[in-house]
């Protein structure tokens, strides 16, 4: 299995924020944009693997900047980081300014998914080759937050998470 680069497998969405996905600030209600941010993630670790992927779990969000009604948000999915049958995607969320068309973050997130066959079972999929420095700092900072992860969940040794203890070294 070849390893790809991110930009093979990156997924960009734009649209506007409508009325019915608004609060009663006229902002874009969270779990709209988590849903956004879910199917254009997936669609990017899909495209890496080129299996049916799950969501794993959701490892970071956050909600920095409302985004007003009618806003055009653009969603970005790239994977950072490949393991054995999951894949680490960050996304970053950006609204674009009415008047002088510049973007501007707004929100970000961290997910994982695992590639599956037709029965749900775990398969492994390709490595990634990081090219730009930072898909280079994303995929460093992959492998000490999957450590972390292990550790805090009971599944690693903090001894062993060699790259998450250089931090501190």
């Amino acid at each position: 299995m070849d390893a790809k680069t991110p930009s093979e497998s990156k997924t960009v969405q734009t649209d506007l924020v409508l009325p019915n996905e608004t609060n009663p600030l006229n902002n874009m209600f969270g779990g709209e944009l988590l849903a956004r941010m879910d199917r254009v993630a997936s669609i990017t670790a899909r495209r890496h693997s080129r299996r049916i992927v799950v969501t794993a779990s959701v490892n970071h969000v956050a909600f920095n900047k409302a985004i007003p009604l009618g806003s055009v948000v653009t969603v970005e999915a790239t994977i950072s980081r490949a393991f054995k049958t999951s894949m680490e995607v960050i996304i970053d969320v950006w609204v674009e300014d009415r008047e002088s068309g510049l973007r501007s973050k707004a929100n970000d997130a961290i997910y994982t998914f695992v590639a599956v066959d037709r029965t749900g079972t775990p398969v492994p999929i390709p490595e990634i080759k990081p090219e730009t420095e930072q898909e280079k700092e994303r995929y460093a900072a992959a492998l000490r937050r999957k450590q972390l992860s292990l550790v805090l969940a009971g599944k690693m040794k903090a001894q062993d998470a060699t790259e998450l203890k250089a931090l501190f070294e």
